[in-house]
Parts: C-alpha cells; sequence; structure tokens
C-alpha cells in the first residue's frame, strides 16, 4: 500500500496511522476512477499526492501486512502494519463494487456512453429490451451524472460491447436509488445480442470542442445541448489545455473572440490554471450564468499545422 512520499519515514508514523478516523484518510487513486486504481494513505496532513513512476526501478515507501477483519471502520483499526520499499509494480491496486459496479464507456466521459455492469468477476453489457427513460434516469442517479437526457434508447449508440449481456428486460420505477433495486429477467438470461446494448447520456456528461476542427469557435456540450464559451478571461494555458484535450497538439494560440454559433452561451470566464489536468477543473462561472453577448472564444491549436 503506497503512502504519500514525503514524510513516510518520520519516527511515529504508525501512531498516526492507528488514529486515522474516516474514510478521506484512505483513498483510490491513479487514474480516471474514484472507484479503482492504486490505494493511497494520507500522511501527516499531506494533500499534494504525487503520482508513481510506472518503472520498477524506482522505489517507493509502502505499508505492508495489514490484518483486517471486515468489521473495522477504518484501516487503522487493522493490525500489524509496518513500512517497506517497494516499486511501482508491487503497489496494490483494486476495483470497489456498490457505485463502481455500473459504469458508461465509450464517450470519454463518465456520464456517457454504452452501459456496463460487473457481475461475477467480468464487466458486460445491458440489453434495450424495455428499456426506458425510467430505467437511465435510475443510472445517472448511481453515478451521480444528474438526470437522464431524453432519447435513451439508441441501440449500440456507442458501439456494441463484448464478452457476456449480463441484465435485459430492466424496469425500474424511476425513484430507485440503484439499478439492483430494478427487475429484470435476471443474470445472464436474454434474446438479444450486442448489437442492442443500452446507451444513457446523463444530463452532467459534458464535451468540448472547436468549430472546425483544430481550430474555430470553442463549444461546449452540457445538459444535452452544444453552447458558446465566452472569451471573458480565457488565456493561452486554457487554449492549451483544450487543444491536448482535444489532440490537436501540446500548444494554443492567444484566444481572440468570434461571433457565437449557437443560441446560447454556456461557460464564461473560463480560466485554467497550470496544475489543472482536466478542463473540467478549471475555475469558471456558473453553467448558464454569462456576461457576454456573441464574443465568445477562438483559439488556433498547433496540431493544426501537422
Amino acid at each position: 500500500m503506497k503512502m504519500l512520499e514525503s514524510d513516510a519515514q518520520e519516527s511515529g508514523w504508525l501512531e498516526d496511522l492507528a488514529a486515522l478516523g474516516d474514510s478521506m484518510n484512505v483513498r483510490v487513486g491513479g487514474g480516471n476512477s474514484r472507484c479503482a486504481g492504486r490505494v493511497e494513505v494520507l500522511h501527516r496532513g499531506h494533500t499534494d499526492l504525487r503520482l508513481s513512476s510506472s518503472s520498477p526501478e524506482h522505489s517507493h515507501e509502502c505499508v505492508t501486512g495489514f490484518q483486517c477483519s471486515g468489521s473495522e471502520a477504518h484501516l487503522g483499526n487493522c493490525s500489524s502494519p509496518q513500512t517497506l520499499n517497494c516499486s511501482s509494480t508491487q503497489q496494490l491496486y483494486i476495483t470497489c463494487l456498490g457505485r463502481g459496479s455500473i459504469r458508461l464507456v465509450g464517450s470519454g466521459g463518465d456520464c456517457a456512453g454504452r452501459l456496463e455492469v460487473f457481475h461475477s468477476g467480468s464487466w458486460g453489457t445491458v440489453c434495450d429490451d424495455s428499456w426506458d427513460i425510467k430505467d437511465a434516469h435510475v443510472v445517472c442517479r448511481q453515478l451521480q451524472c444528474g438526470v437522464a437526457l431524453s432519447n435513451q434508447q439508441v441501440p449500440a449508440w456507442f458501439g456494441p460491447g463484448s464478452g457476456h449481456i449480463w441484465l435485459d428486460e430492466v424496469e425500474c420505477e424511476g425513484n430507485e436509488t440503484s439499478l439492483w433495486s430494478c427487475s429484470s429477467s435476471g443474470w445472464g438470461k436474454h434474446d438479444c445480442n450486442q448489437k442492442e446494448d443500452v446507451g444513457v447520456v446523463c444530463s452532467e456528461f459534458k464535451e468540448i470542442r472547436l468549430t472546425e476542427g483544430c481550430e474555430g469557435n470553442v463549444e461546449v456540450f452540457y445538459n444535452g445541448s452544444w453552447g458558446n464559451v465566452c472569451y471573458n478571461q480565457m488565456d493561452r494555458d486554457t487554449a492549451s489545455l483544450i487543444c491536448q484535450e482535444l489532440n490537436c497538439g501540446r500548444s494554443g494560440s492567444e484566444p481572440g473572440y468570434s461571433e457565437g454559433l449557437k443560441p446560447h452561451n454556456w461557460l464564461d470566464y473560463f480560466k485554467c490554471r497550470r496544475h489543472d489536468s482536466t478542463l473540467w477543473h478549471c475555475p469558471s462561472s456558473p453553467w448558464g450564468q454569462t456576461n457576454c453577448d456573441n464574443e465568445v472564444a477562438k483559439i488556433t491549436c498547433s496540431g493544426k499545422f501537422f
């Protein structure tokens, strides 16, 4: 179990570990999901996580020897932890079930895609027989992705899956907190093929684009529609992160402005900081609360020229 790399060798860290009192002191990280990845322990209040190298020759401070019965309130109550050096290939990776036992894949974001469920140790798909907006609402609620958008029943909209088709004839009332509270034909019982895999788009799904490939007006998809991104305060760092996320090169031009092509503006005062790793960590005004008319951001990415 990998610790934060600073202070790991200070005396008294075992006492600190034993005093861990809530789930925020242990987390699963190092990937795109909060429910799967490397297990990490917060030590002495440090929150600036330094991700480990994937090269085995680099060693890190690790904690090992935990023995838990499963009833402990937190990891600090488990017995016999000790410290040692370990390589990145020896660190513990886990996948949690519960919220993480369903996922949406194929869109590039967590809140839209082909619906997959985890059962008997593997991910499988859900058939669209009897599927409707009420079922999709439950999926979005379980994933904390807002509400489902309309026109959900589009077979294989995000492409067909592979492996098992785990569920068919799913029928929810719409107010359930989990898909597991809804009726179905039973695990693995179906009369469909992968071309009928369910796709879901939730209101919190966000996507960005430029109107002419790797250049043009900046537009964002949110709550089911495309809208403009205003020019106010946008800088070159923000433009560069947009270009990187669109695979349009490492850098972007100094933003200019142009007339918006969409009927409404979604984002304003959108300005990324150098430590922001994705666009959706960048500060902005609240969605739909803007202070611009038709002065929307326009950029050119370095990848346009290659």
